[in-house]
């Protein structure tokens, strides 16, 4: 007997804030996989990147939807087995990783140990390796604060070890988590920082910038020699980084994309180093700082909120949230669905 259908958020690929939450009729099982239903998973700024970068980094490839046009935003959260034809794999097994906003997740399992799986699933089989690995995770109360940061973060500290030696840095969506995970890294460090944001007064709070601005006075920053860290993805603000520093930006890094309107590199040509794309996986291979991660980790928790919003309303309209920038920086969201 197959399991319940499952509801699971889906969104336009062409228009994300169009969303709707549909019931799916689970598929049989194939010998060697598990059926996960997704419990929770947290949403931040992070999933509109992913949303805007669906076809470019092939995002929407994890969790395909069946639907037209509409595709299924990966999150970060945890899932429990509820049906296994995989033998190492029991039902109520709990796993934390790359999941879809809701419903439930079939993997192939392989490469068992006492860390976690690996899915083998033809489909992801070409996908970064990286979102292909989930730890076992026995239940704590810090989960809200896991699926949140951990993912975020862990990007801060690839990304401050690869500026070590820039001598100052400015990024834009400066509240952002990823940002000031980075910034608070690289400020213990010795590098200056110089943020762009709407929400100057938090970011200034938090003591990790040496200088904000707001997005409308990108040319009051200091002019000098700098690397442009951009996470908002918003090619205006791009457009006017580069020529308020021309010939002294010594690299313009795109990480992210928060801005509905933002661009995909290319275009116009701009003053300046030509922009290039961090993407975080590829720098895994070095290693995670486990002891800066944990340092982020205690910092964030002394000032982020995390709030639970359940049911597909609640899910609905935080999603909308998102996508419309309407986030406070100060707060990341705990969703489910079932």
């Amino acid at each position: 007997m197959l399991p319940r259908m499952a509801r699971v958020l889906e969104v336009r690929r062409d228009d994300l804030a169009a969303a709707r939450v549909v019931d799916v009729e689970p598929r049989a099982l194939r010998e060697g996989e598990a059926r996960f239903a997704v419990e929770r998973f947290g949403l931040t700024a992070n999933n509109v990147t992913y949303g805007l970068f669906g076809d470019r980094m092939r995002y929407w490839t994890f969790f395909p939807s069946e639907a037209e046009g509409l595709g299924r935003v990966p999150a970060w959260g945890f899932a429990t087995a509820v049906e296994s034809r995989c033998a190492d794999v029991r039902e109520g097994a709990r796993i934390f990783g790359y999941v879809p906003m809701g419903g439930d997740l079939i993997l192939t399992p392989e490469h068992m140990d006492e860390r976690g799986l690996r899915d083998a699933s033809a489909h992801r089989a070409e996908l970064p390796g990286a979102y292909n690995a989930y730890r076992h995770a026995e239940p704590s109360d810090r989960d809200d604060h896991t699926m949140v940061l951990q993912p975020l973060l862990v990007t801060s500290t690839l990304l401050a070890r690869s500026l070590e030696g820039t001598p100052r840095v400015v990024f834009s969506s400066a509240s952002s988590k990823t940002a000031l995970g980075t910034a608070f890294l690289l400020a213990r460090r010795g590098v200056r920082t110089a943020g762009i944001t709407a929400s100057a007064d938090f970011a200034a709070a938090l003591g990790v910038y040496d200088e904000l601005v707001g997005y409308a006075a990108v040319e009051e920053l200091e002019r000098g020699p700098a690397t442009f860290v951009d996470l908002a993805g918003n090619a205006r603000v791009r457009a006017s980084v580069h020529r308020h520093f021309g010939a002294e930006l010594e690299a313009s890094v795109l990480v992210g994309a928060t801005h509905l309107d933002a661009a995909p590199l290319g275009g116009e040509p701009l003053p300046g180093p030509q922009p290039t794309f961090f993407f975080a996986p590829d720098h895994v291979g070095d290693g995670i700082d486990t002891q800066a991660l944990g340092e982020l980790l205690e910092w964030c928790a002394g000032w982020l909120e995390i709030e639970r919003r359940d049911g597909p309303d609640a899910v609905l309209a935080a999603w909308a949230d998102a996508v419309g920038g309407h986030l406070p920086p100060a707060r990341a969201l705990s969703l489910a669905l079932r």
